[in-house]
């Protein structure tokens, strides 16, 4: 079904940046074309390289000196990595594309008729870019630990997979994300090494990898557990499950 960009957000490190986006000018990425052609050959023949992956984006000037804006999360441009998630729609399986950044720069521009924007880039480090599917719709606010809705991923498969977490908001000791499997979306079970680090304040953001052999059936949730109790928490998860093997690398 053909659809327009209307209703997507932007997370950028637990914060959520989607009223403050303009436009997202590219989400792209891949693996790096290798050439490999010989001399016998009339046509180029190529081979994957080194994956890579990007977002670029116009942002509006939002500045909230106490409780932190969109300018107060991007001009301190960071050395360190920040965790990016687009998602195409925020209703619940909706695709989503996620990296692990550098943000390399916060360029402004003031316009003849007033308009001040802010040019970004996010270029990806360590890990390609990787689309997948939101667990959440969106951005999901729970009130107490709670079992989250299945989707339907068409096939268990045995490639392990990947999951990006961002939490905009928390009130509460402690919550910990994780993210079920099932074979019939209706017994549900952990999967071993799929649970996100426990959160005791927001925002956060957080990557995590299974092994490139381990299996997730066809079902998959996510759910959220308390040791010391919260009484809201607002976060969103986008969960890559890998459909051939090596596919992350």
């Amino acid at each position: 079904m053909k659809s327009s960009g209307l209703g997507d957000n932007l997370y950028i490190a637990g914060f959520n940046a989607s009223g403050d986006i303009q436009a997202l000018g590219n989400i792209g990425g891949g693996p790096a074309l290798l050439n490999m052609t010989g001399i016998d050959k009339s046509a180029y023949e190529r081979i994957g390289g080194l994956r890579s992956g990007q977002f670029e984006m116009t942002t509006f000037f939002n500045h909230v000196a106490v409780t932190g804006g969109l300018h107060e999360k991007l001009a301190a441009l960071p050395t360190a990595d920040v965790i990016l998630t687009y998602c195409r729609g925020t209703t619940l399986g909706d695709p989503a594309a996620s990296i692990v950044a550098k943000q390399i720069n916060y360029d402004p521009t003031r316009a003849d008729d007033g308009m001040l924007t802010f040019a970004v880039s996010a270029q990806s480090n360590g890990y390609g870019i990787e689309w997948g599917q939101q667990l959440t719709a969106g951005l999901r606010t729970d009130t107490a630990a709670t079992n989250g809705t299945g989707i339907d991923t068409t096939a268990s498969a045995s490639f392990g997979g990947q999951a990006y977490l961002h939490v905009t908001a928390m009130t509460g000791t402690d919550v910990t994300v994780k993210i079920q499997d099932s074979a019939d979306n209706a017994t549900f079970a952990d999967v071993a090494g799929f649970s996100f680090t426990q959160v005791t304040a927001a925002p956060a953001s957080e990557r995590i990898a299974l092994g490139n052999t381990a299996t997730l059936r066809r079902y998959l949730r996510a759910s959220t557990v308390t040791t010391g109790g919260f009484t809201s928490v607002t976060f969103s998860v986008n969960v890559i499950k890998n459909s051939i093997a090596g596919q992350v690398f």
